[in-house]
């Protein structure tokens, strides 16, 4: 990662990040990414596997390419032994596909029966995939939570990701870079989730449209990985171009013996040239920002979009409160498909189900914040309550740890790994207008079934909205003794 003279002016960590994998500018203005790994899932890379098949051409470095099952599988309990059989019309013959595939191009894949398969998001980096410095493409929006790990990752088109597979190459045109500060401390019961929703409240779903978003500061310094990855899996429901956290030695230790993390003699190597990856002091951004956290409470979305979230502890706003007249047609339009009117209060409002899941927030440190409040507590009467760890290696932890019996106990159901009810287009869904509190990413109309009415949370939030039957606050559980 040597810097030539014209890298000489402080650089920002995308600065590096563009330049290490630029292979030329091109005509058009865009210029040509080296791509160093792939990852593909069943709902579009069987297809992407199968149109380069068709075309005659292979796939030009396979062991840089992956793929997992999860989008379209199902997460009831017991699914060894159903083969292929998901809830989607149609979804064994994308898994097919997606095995056939892989198998003759041979490429890795996390398959129903390896006890690693789960989300892409969640399995990548538990697998030392995505690494510090690398670019990754995968054809799913949520790659930017690879950005964690101080990698260019980001979200592509089955067509673009082809491409990538042929040729070990993209074309992109430079995104603008932006930097968003989070000052001062987290309070109790308050997390990643939280910080994320609250910027996106305060500057608009858009707001950061077509940038690469550096997060940064002394909150962000202070979180575990897994809540990096919280974070930035969030960037794109930003308008971001992916999300960034500049490698430390947190994101070492995290993956110091993964699998395809360099061992032995090239450990120390590689850790050595990550350490130049952050953003020198003075370096240019297009956009700067800052978020102070020491009032911050837990977060609450009331409409369809992650924009339309508030402190749990405040009233549903009235449309005329946005910030134009578009954004408050679309405030009144949420609004009625939620069943909620201004001023209602958001704490209290009673829930059917309680979703805790999806690559934003079902790894082992979610489950664990979750337990910690379920833990000799119940799922209120009537309320439905899911836990779908993110994949395999979740799972196992989580029941070595006991975890799965805090939620069995508490009356949570113990699912397989999987995006499962994170959205509806794997099969699985829930009632028509059912309320449902979750920790997934998106809350459109529709996105967890016809009708759902979805509020976005953490997992803390969504283990204290369980026992107590509607929206509720868990700093309160967390200060019972």
């Amino acid at each position: 990662m040597s810097r030539g003279r014209a890298d000489l002016a402080p650089s920002s960590l995308f600065d590096k990040l563009w330049a290490l994998h630029r292979i030329a500018e091109l005509d058009d203005g865009a210029t040509l990414l080296h791509i160093d790994r792939v990852f593909l899932h069943e709902r579009t890379g069987g297809v992407a596997l199968q149109s380069l098949a068709e075309a005659g051409h292979p796939v030009h470095r396979p062991r840089q390419a992956f793929a997992t099952l999860d989008h379209i599988v199902d997460t009831l309990p017991g699914r060894a032994g159903r083969g292929d059989r998901t809830l989607m019309p149609g979804g064994e013959a994308f898994i097919r596909t997606t095995r056939e595939a892989t198998r003759a191009h041979g490429i890795r894949l996390f398959d129903l029966d390896d006890p690693d398969q789960g989300i892409v998001h969640v399995v990548s980096p538990e697998q030392g995939i995505v690494l510090p410095g690398l670019s990754l493409v995968c054809p799913d929006s949520h790659t930017c939570t690879q950005g964690a790990f101080g990698a260019l990752a980001w979200g592509v088109g089955s067509s673009e990701a082809e491409h990538a597979l042929a040729t070990q190459t993209l074309r992109a045109t430079r995104p603008r870079s932006m930097r968003v500060w989070f000052d001062g401390q987290l309070p109790v019961g308050v997390g990643a989730k939280d910080m994320i929703l609250a910027l996106i409240a305060r500057d608009g779903a858009s707001g950061a449209r077509g940038a690469v978003v550096e997060f940064a500061g002394e909150a962000v310094r202070a979180l575990s990985m897994e809540a990096r990855m919280t974070l930035c899996n969030m960037a794109v429901e930003f308008s971001a171009f992916t999300g960034l956290v500049a490698p430390d030695d947190c994101t070492f230790d995290y993956l110091a013996g993964r699998p395809h993390a360099p061992q032995g003699a090239l450990w120390p190597q590689a850790v050595a040239a990550w350490r130049c990856l952050h953003s020198d002091e003075g370096a240019a951004f297009d956009a700067e920002s800052r978020l102070a956290l020491d009032q911050l409470g837990p977060m609450l979305t009331w409409g369809t979009s992650p924009q339309h979230a508030s402190a749990i502890d405040a009233v549903v706003p009235a449309p005329e409160s946005s910030r134009d007249a578009a954004a408050a047609q679309a405030a009144a339009t949420a609004l009625d498909y939620m069943g909620l009117t201004p001023g209602q209060r958001l704490a209290g409002l009673p829930i059917d189900v309680a979703f805790i899941g999806s690559c934003t927030n079902s790894r082992l440190s979610d489950l664990r914040a979750a337990a910690e409040l379920l833990r000799g507590r119940r799922v209120a009467p009537g309320v439905r309550a899911l836990c779908v760890p993110g994949s395999g290696a979740v799972k196992r932890a989580a029941e070595a740890e006991g975890l799965h019996q805090v939620f069995l106990d508490a009356g949570f159901e113990w699912r397989e790994p999987g995006c499962s009810m994170c959205f509806f287009a794997g099969g699985e869904q829930f009632g028509r207008q059912q309320r449902v509190v979750s920790t997934t990413n998106r809350n459109f109309e529709g996105r967890q079934g016809p009708g759902v009415r979805t509020h976005l949370a953490s997992p803390v939030t969504v283990a204290a909205s369980a026992i107590a039957g509607c929206l509720a606050d868990p700093r309160a559980l967390l200060r019972t003794p």
